[in-house]
């Protein structure tokens, strides 16, 4: 009986191992299991060779693995812990990849615009007590204001707010979390946690938000819910210790949708109804795989189109029936010069939104931005693969963290600029 089980233990964890490593994208029906197979062992990758080389030594000690089957368990685990191996070398090469694409887009001595203070907040490391825990999530000096109501919509429009502790002169930048979930799940509670408490630790004020959920909300409820927030941000952050200048916003797959479509839409009357006055420019942005061009005017993904799925739940019309409602829901369709600076992250393995839709947006705001276009491009990367700590994870927390205040330090100083000049 416990031979079998570790024989079969051995199946599961090549099986995960594999999925980690192979890119596959046709799946169909089988997306799920593959995502959450390949999320699951790319980036927890160590934790899992600590069980697998556990249980297999714990067997060998007992003297259960003298069997055939137990022997064929064995050759499973062993290839599995070379996968493993790689793996965890692969997320570690995450440094060595956002930073070069820091550099690239913001310039080689991008660090040098900071002030020695905020240098002193950046990070070039990770701590194995941070990815050993990956679930725990609090930080010491950060505080959270829970289920705050920014709109009329229930509980589909609270927001939670994290701190720090100390008021500062002048007030904290601000960053803008929007979840994903593929416009029809998720909650403000469950992702960008990471990155969240890491920034207000270090000087910042997260604000996470609810929004509208398909299908009981259609398109473009959720975009008008993210502007109403960063109108809410900007008219009473200062009670909390925010600046409401300078707001920056990311989010995660659908979340990186909303956000790149808020940073490009700024102050866009048809999603600001009823509150056309408010000022729902961002600073800017960090959109995380995110989904860019709902029409997919390219083909990138014609054999796992979600054409299906938005015109069902989402947008709750055809293409054909509202043509313009379709263009409008892709930041594709917005890209211009004024664009603010943006960090778009996304992994090569992405099974869900595939990395060639991130790359074709990079290109369009590339030609023609005038304000820093950086592309981290993660090999292996599943989606979603920041939702928890992970070697991976947690340098892409301190990679977005430099963006941020380097994005944060050239605002200052166009503000310093423009007082002078008047």
């Amino acid at each position: 009986m416990i031979i079998g089980i570790y024989f079969f233990l051995s199946l599961v964890a090549i099986a995960c191992t594999a999925c980690a490593i192979v890119q596959a994208r046709r799946l169909y029906w089988a997306a799920p299991v593959y995502f959450l197979a390949a999320w699951l062992a790319g980036e927890l990758a160590l934790l899992h060779l600590l069980w697998q080389v556990g249980l297999t030594a714990l067997l060998a000690f007992s003297g259960a693995l003298d069997s055939g089957l137990a022997q064929m368990g064995l050759g499973f685990f062993s290839l599995s812990w070379i996968g493993l191996v790689y793996l965890h070398v692969q997320a570690m090469d995450t440094q060595r990849i956002l930073r070069r694409a820091l550099r690239r887009g913001l310039g080689v001595d991008y660090r040098s615009s900071l002030t020695v203070e905020r240098q002193r907040a950046l990070e070039d490391g990770v701590r194995a007590s941070s990815w050993m825990k990956p679930f725990s999530m609090y930080r010491e000096g950060v505080r959270v204001h829970s289920h705050l109501s920014y709109a009329d919509g229930g509980k589909r429009n609270l927001l939670d707010i994290y701190h720090p502790h100390e008021p500062r002169e002048g007030g904290y930048p601000v960053l803008l979390q929007v979840h994903g979930g593929g416009w029809m799940i998720g909650e403000k509670e469950q992702q960008a946690k990471p990155l969240m408490y890491h920034l207000a630790q270090r000087g910042w004020i997260c604000v996470a938000i609810n929004y509208r959920l398909s299908p009981t909300a259609a398109f473009p409820a959720h975009i008008i819910d993210v502007k109403k927030a960063i109108a809410w941000v900007r008219e009473n952050i200062v009670e909390y210790g925010g600046n409401p200048d300078f707001i920056a916003v990311t989010g995660g797959s659908a979340g990186g949708h909303l956000s790149s479509l808020a940073a490009l839409t700024p102050n866009l009357a048809d999603f600001q109804p009823g509150f056309e006055e408010a000022d729902t420019s961002v600073q800017a942005a960090v959109p995380f795989y995110g989904v860019y061009d709902l029409v997919d005017r390219y083909d990138i993904r014609p054999e796992m189109s979600m054409e299906a799925m938005l015109s069902d739940k989402v947008m709750q019309c055809t293409r054909e029936q509202n043509p313009d409602l379709w263009e409008s829901s892709s930041p594709l369709a917005h890209v211009h010069e004024n664009a603010p600076p943006m960090f778009i992250i996304h992994g090569t393995h992405d099974s869900l939104v595939w990395v060639e839709e991130a790359r074709t947006f990079v290109s369009a705001l590339q030609k023609v931005a005038k304000q820093a276009v950086v592309y981290g491009e993660l090999p292996g990367a599943q989606h979603a693969f920041e939702v928890f700590h992970s070697v991976r994870t947690d340098h892409t927390v301190n990679a977005v963290t430099d963006f941020l205040e380097w994005s944060h330090a050239q605002w200052l100083e166009q503000r310093v600029e423009a007082d002078l000049s008047t």
